[in-house]
Order: structure tokens, then sequence, then C-alpha cells
């Protein structure tokens, strides 16, 4: 059986945002209070502004440590466990209720398509009291799959 290379694919910011449109699994990575990381698995989407978007809640470890600082990495990984995946380092932006609601129709809009009852959706955000971190891509490294080293391919 032939050995999977692996491979690194460098893409500009339209290339790295077509990546991550389809896929919504990620590890978004923070830093506690003390400087060491937290990650947390999450769906993430990308807003029509080409910033990576989260739903979450202000008492969540990730959304407090975004505030205090906002340097943020997020693997975005394919559904197929051994598929391409991406790190995306950025700027975090928290934004609560009531300047999250229309942000989080945006990022449920993009990953899920139309809601059938937008108001109750809207509702359901203030009575829960979501909020959305937003994340502005700095630097990213090259889209990867795993496998060999070239060098032992067959």
């Amino acid at each position: 059986m032939p050995r999977t290379i692996a491979t690194n694919t460098r893409v500009d910011l339209d290339g790295l945002l077509d990546f991550v449109r389809p896929r919504h699994r990620a590890l978004l990575i923070t830093r506690r209070s003390d400087g060491s990381p937290q990650a947390s698995p999450l769906t993430c989407g990308v807003d029509d502004s080409g910033r990576l978007v989260v739903s979450t809640y202000p008492e969540r470890a990730k959304t407090r440590n975004a505030r205090h600082d906002p340097s943020v990495s997020l693997v975005v990984l394919s559904d197929d466990w051994n598929g391409p995946w991406v790190q995306i380092d950025g700027e975090a932006e928290v934004l609560d209720v009531p300047d999250s609601v229309e942000p989080l129709v945006e990022y449920y809009r993009n990953i899920s398509g139309e809601h059938p009852d937008w108001d109750e959706y809207r509702t359901a955000m203030v009575e829960q009291g979501k909020s959305l971190i937003r994340i502005t891509p700095r630097r990213w490294g090259p889209i990867a799959t795993g496998g060999f080293p070239a060098r032992l391919a067959d």
C-alpha cells in the first residue's frame, strides 16, 4: 500500500477563508491569566467580513481569556480526522448582548442557512445572554495534511 505523503499548501487570505467556510470543527486556544494555554473544542464559521466567529457565553473560559488577552489561535479541522487542517493566529473581539445579536444571526446563517423564525432566534440569543467571539486572522500556517515525509514515499 502506498504511503500518504504529508502536504503543506500556502494560501492567501481568500484561499484560507475558502478552506475554512465549509469546515466548522475547531479548537480555540486562548491564554489563561497565568499565561498557560487553554483549548476549547467548538463550532466556528466565517462572517461576511472574513472574520472567524464563535458563538459562546460570557462565563466561559474561552470568553474570559479572549477578553483578557485577545491574541488567540484557532485550529480548524476537517470532518475527516485525517483531512486537511490549518492553524490561524488572530486578534479576538468579544461581543455581548445586545451587540452580539445581529452578528449571531449572521453566524447562524453562514453555518446553517436560514432559520425558520428569526425573531424566535433573536429572542433566544437575548434570553441566553449569548456572546460572539470574532477573530481577525493575522497569520496562518499552511493548510496541512498528515502523512509521511516525502523521503519515505514508496
